[in-house]
């Protein structure tokens, strides 16, 4: 196991920062999954949460396993990139399905009218 009393402070308070900026980003698309009103509105808070928080969160995990064992790691990358590509893509696949439904169902004018509709007073403090 390494040893995390060896990291430089200057290391240890950028991957401290990283790591707190990662799961605030990612903290505030779970707030977007719960505060949203309609599916469509939803979906998109997380995927921009989940994509940016987890950079943030790799990046700080490379600094800091660089740092200790003396040598680049970038294995974390294939971390990044899986996350990169199959967040979205499955946003997009969610988002289709949900708009072939409810046309088929035919509410997509219910679907527009959301996108238009004036914020309640709720939403608004």
């Amino acid at each position: 196991m390494t040893h995390a009393a060896d990291l430089p402070a200057w290391a240890a308070w950028i991957v401290a920062l990283l790591l707190l900026f990662g799961a605030g980003i990612t903290l505030i698309g779970s707030i977007g999954l719960l505060r949203l009103r309609g599916f469509y509105q939803r979906a998109h808070a997380p995927t921009l949460g989940t994509t940016l928080g987890t950079a943030f969160i790799v990046a700080a995990s490379m600094l800091c396993f660089s740092l200790l064992q003396m040598r680049p790691l970038l294995h974390e990358v294939l971390i990044l990139g899986f996350v990169t590509i199959t967040t979205p893509v499955t946003l997009m696949l969610l988002v289709r399905a949900a708009l072939f439904r409810d046309t088929a169902e035919g509410r997509i004018d219910d679907v527009r009218q959301s996108a238009k509709r004036k914020p309640r007073k709720e939403d608004q403090r």
